[in-house]
């Protein structure tokens, strides 16, 4: 099993979602997050005076998925949030141990 965090634009969320139903990843949570990168925020200008905005609105998207899966998810995501400039966010990918459906007790795979 493996847990698949991406941090993307907000306005990519949708795209992002639909491809991830479409290679069959079953739930994920959405998380409104700000941070930066390597672009470092950048300058806006309001009411006539420049203020610099350090952290940008983000979106990170987290799934817990089957390894068999791992691939299609990632490419479903890195085609679906790409936009070709800088700041389209990152992907990481985690291994999980164990995974426990609290309602039923299931564990493991059947648990996801």
């Amino acid at each position: 099993m493996k847990f698949v965090t991406a941090i993307i634009n907000p306005f990519k969320l949708d795209e992002v979602r639909e491809a991830l139903a479409a290679v069959g990843v079953q739930g994920i949570t959405v998380t409104e997050v700000k941070g930066f990168g390597r672009q470092k925020g950048h300058t806006e200008l309001y009411r006539g005076a420049e203020y610099v905005v350090d952290f940008l609105p983000k979106v990170k998207i987290e799934a817990a998925i089957r390894a068999e899966l791992l691939d299609q998810t990632l490419e479903a995501i890195e085609k679906a949030a790409s936009t070709g400039k800088i700041g389209d966010g990152k992907i990481f990918v985690f291994d999980v141990e164990q995974v426990i459906r609290i309602r039923t007790g299931e564990t493991g795979s059947d648990a996801l």
